[in-house]
């Protein structure tokens, strides 16, 4: 199969998964008010990669792959995948932040690192189940979601890196076909719109007997028997494209997931009883730095997005002859820049890794990954600020077809722009920096990789000091 349309996309997802939101199960995702735009939003990225082949694809014998499946053989390919995330996150311009080139990074960095695996003793072929998924996922151009945090039950527990038996998800059975799990599991973005999805550790498991139950790794489909998914509140609320041009297209639900004893094949399973090498994972395939690659490219779109917007309302009202107003943007301006020149860096000096795979220099892009849920909320309060009581001041489109549409068009128009585009304009603002879409994005970018403090500390640890610190005890000892 490999590359799909959009339609063969739809009719994956209608095969009875599990799914429950506002207190009801939902009978077809595609069709559901409030996950509907979000599923036809992501067809229409699947038809992106038919569109525009030579930069959202690679052919490998006579099929096409999704670019993010591409194993980076030489330096040009690190730069050929940052190509292809970039297009694909200005489509949404980065808010809509997990589209499936995100997990594929993983999944391909995982494959290309695959006899790490095998550092676990035991009878299954770790390295060979990876692969294997690997070649099933890019062949299938799968839709994946992943969930990596147990729901929390004690907080002394997860402070000593146990798990809470009582909610965690856990293996209770083996069998001659697999494992047995069951407990809970947050927050799957993407689940109902997935086609499979990526169950993978904490990296925060102490090397325990009591965490071995919690330590594996494995994919199943989202429609298995036993996994549910319970959805968050939508943010789509039925509302035209003009009135939330946001939240109509791009809502990427989040969802809790339960797993009621689900049997993981043998053959899906890709670590298991061995938290030290759960913990390692991550750093040591190299995965997280193929998906802190693809995160960056979202973040810049999503930045330049906001520049723009911010430049348009400034225009709009004649403000962007005030020198305070250009002050303003000029700040968004230099957080747009700063995750360019981190880009830039990051492709332009890649290194070869262990297992013969090129990848963007880490420290670059964990420096991107640490700065921007800072800044984003920065970016917010500016548009929060040069919009002011604008952002309130938002009619809805009906209210240009109805008996007050003279009163619209007259008392909202600006300086540069007639009451309709100032209208949109300013909905499409408040759908950024007020509506509830706009908070979740705040919320999601925040802890997107993890607690704030977590990473920094973590980026500090790795941080070459040494030669920095030998400078300054050179400085002290020169005669």
């Amino acid at each position: 199969m490999a590359v799909r349309t959009g339609a063969e996309y739809l009719e994956s997802i209608r095969d009875g998964r599990e799914v429950w939101m506002r207190g009801k199960r939902v009978e077809d995702v595609t069709v559901e008010p409030g996950l509907a735009g979000g599923a036809h939003t992501l067809a229409q990225f699947m038809d992106n990669q038919t569109d525009d082949p030579d930069t959202l694809t690679f052919q490998e014998g006579d099929e096409r792959f999704p670019m993010s499946f591409l194993l980076p053989k030489t330096e040009a390919d690190v730069r050929r995948r940052g190509t292809a995330y970039y297009e694909w996150a200005k489509w949404s311009n980065g808010m809509f932040g997990r589209t499936p080139d995100y997990k594929n990074a993983s999944v391909m960095a995982f494959a290309g690192a695959a006899e790490f695996l095998n550092e676990t003793e035991g009878h299954t072929d770790f390295a060979a189940n990876m692969r294997a998924y690997y070649a099933e996922a890019r062949h299938n151009d799968y839709v994946l979601t992943h969930t990596l945090v147990n729901p929390q039950f004690n907080a002394a527990l997860a402070k000593e890196g146990l798990s809470s038996p009582e909610v965690a998800l856990q293996v209770v059975k083996e069998t001659d076909a697999g494992i047995i799990v069951k407990g809970a599991r947050l927050l799957a973005t993407l689940g109902p719109h997935a086609n499979e999805i990526e169950v993978f550790p904490s990296t925060l498991l102490k090397a325990s007997e009591e965490n071995i139950p919690f330590a594996f790794a494995f994919s199943v489909p989202i429609d298995t028997k036993g996994l549910r998914l319970i959805c968050r509140d939508t943010f789509d609320e039925g509302k035209s494209h003009f009135d939330a041009p946001l939240a109509s297209r791009f809502e990427e639900m989040d969802a809790v997931v339960i797993f009621d004893d689900v049997l993981v094949p043998w053959e899906r399973l890709f670590m298991y009883r061995d938290p030290l090498l759960c913990n390692r994972a991550f750093a040591e395939t190299n995965a997280v730095v193929h998906m802190m690659h693809q995160v960056a490219w979202g973040k810049l779109a999503k930045a330049e997005f906001i520049v723009g917007l911010l430049c348009a309302m400034a225009q709009a009202s004649g403000k962007d002859k005030d020198m305070f107003v250009k002050g303003q943007i000029a700040e968004a301006m230099w957080i747009a820049e700063t995750v360019r020149a981190l880009l830039y860096s990051a492709e332009h000096q890649p290194e070869q890794d262990q297992w013969g795979l090129y990848l963007p220099q880490r420290r670059p892009l964990d420096t991107s990954r640490n700065l921007f849920p800072k800044l984003y909320p920065k970016l917010i309060e500016t548009i929060q600020m040069l919009g002011s009581s604008s952002l309130m001041a938002t009619p809805c489109e009906a209210d240009f077809s109805n008996e007050i549409s003279g009163d619209v068009q007259r008392y909202f128009q600006l300086t540069n722009l007639k009451s309709r585009d100032r209208v949109a304009l300013f909905r499409l603002a408040h759908d950024v920096a007020v509506s509830g879409f706009g908070n979740r994005q705040v919320l999601y970018e925040r802890f997107f990789f993890g607690p704030q403090n977590i990473m920094a500390s973590i980026y500090f640890d790795l941080y070459n000091k040494d030669d920095m610190m030998d400078r300054v005890t050179e400085l002290l000892n020169r005669s």
